[in-house]
């Protein structure tokens, strides 16, 4: 059993790190915060690295494929859900902004997966999900005054700390950030899962509400607490390159279809595993990308960029969605 990781492990997840129909929502919330301050408080907790993401800064890029299944169009009419195969690019990360962090220190959980999708009319979509299903905030809103309060409750902080006042008002965030999440034999062997909501539409105008799930084919595998103290510092990314020359790393994309009480617009609340799941696809990942680093410099990732049939639900998507180019643009100088 793996020993309960701190309280500010899970905290800067996925903003930075995825068929009942649903036909009412709560009205859109707005944001205060801007993406600069989001990118900001991020900074506040990790530090400021260069050439390095704010979050996620340690990662690998693969490449390979996304082969719709047959129920993929009755849930969007999107074009990589039809029939044809697309090529993809997927980075998996550590989560904390350190671009060296040991992959078996408790800062590396949860870890990230990210998908671009590469259309055949030339343009992409993405998918960002992380290890654990649920997030710690409810808005991008409050997200920022978590990472505000983690940055100003360091070890010389006076009792009580910004964040003890913060987690003794958020029994969830508190609920969430205590969560043991023990390390994984490797990125493949990980479920994977989007926590805002999507919508989609399909052919004939139905619309579903759900969020994505990535499931390993090679089913779930963690590390005791003591094989993880005795991995090298890269294991993560040494592991899936030796499993990709072996044959691909598969994962299977659901959507988990949202019932009539779930929420739609809070990512705090992971809806229950008696949900209906719907069969979008397989994810072949094949090789990894050459140049990796460069082209992790350049990758950005962009959850509301989205085709005809997906549109976002969660009004958090967006507030990633500008907090991404933020983070991007500081580590291109």
């Amino acid at each position: 059993m793996s020993r309960p990781l701190p309280l500010f492990v899970f905290a800067i997840s996925l903003l930075m790190n995825p068929a009942g129909a649903q036909t009412t929502s709560a009205p859109p919330r707005v944001q205060a915060s801007t993406p600069e301050q989001l990118v900001d408080a991020l900074n506040g907790v990790f530090g400021s690295h260069p050439g390095a993401r704010a979050v996620h800064a340690k990662g690998i890029v693969l490449e390979g494929s996304f082969t719709p299944s047959p129920k993929a169009s009755t849930i969007s009419k999107a074009p990589h859900l039809q029939q044809t195969a697309v090529p993809v690019t997927v980075r998996f990360s550590n989560f904390a902004g350190i671009p060296n962090i040991p992959d078996n220190q408790g800062l590396a959980s949860p870890r990230g997966l990210a998908i671009k999708f590469r259309l055949p009319d030339g343009t992409d979509t993405d998918i960002v999900a992380h290890s654990f299903n649920g997030f710690p905030s409810s808005t991008a809103d409050d997200f920022r005054d978590l990472l505000i309060a983690l940055g100003n409750s360091g070890a010389n902080a006076s009792k009580p700390t910004q964040l003890d006042s913060y987690l003794g008002t958020r029994p969830v965030a508190k609920a969430f950030l205590t969560a043991p999440k023990p390390a994984p034999v490797g990125y493949g062997t990980l479920p994977y899962y989007g926590v805002n909501t999507f919508k989609f539409t399909d052919g004939e105008g139905q619309v579903t509400f759900g969020r994505y799930q990535f499931l390993p084919m090679a089913g779930a595998h963690y590390l005791s607490d003591s094989e993880a103290a005795k991995k090298a510092e890269d294991y993560l990314s040494a592991e899936i390159r030796a499993r990709v020359e072996q044959g691909p790393v598969s994962f299977r994309l659901v959507v988990q279809v949202a019932a009539t009480e779930d929420k739609l617009d809070d990512p705090s609340v992971a809806w229950p595993d008696t949900r209906q799941i719907v069969e979008l696809g397989t994810i072949s990942v094949t090789k990894v990308a050459q140049n990796n680093d460069q082209v992790q410099r350049e990758l950005l990732f962009l959850p509301n960029a989205l085709p005809p049939g997906i549109e976002p639900q969660d009004p958090m998507i967006n507030a990633r969605s500008g907090a991404y180019p933020v983070s991007y643009a500081r580590r291109q100088k």
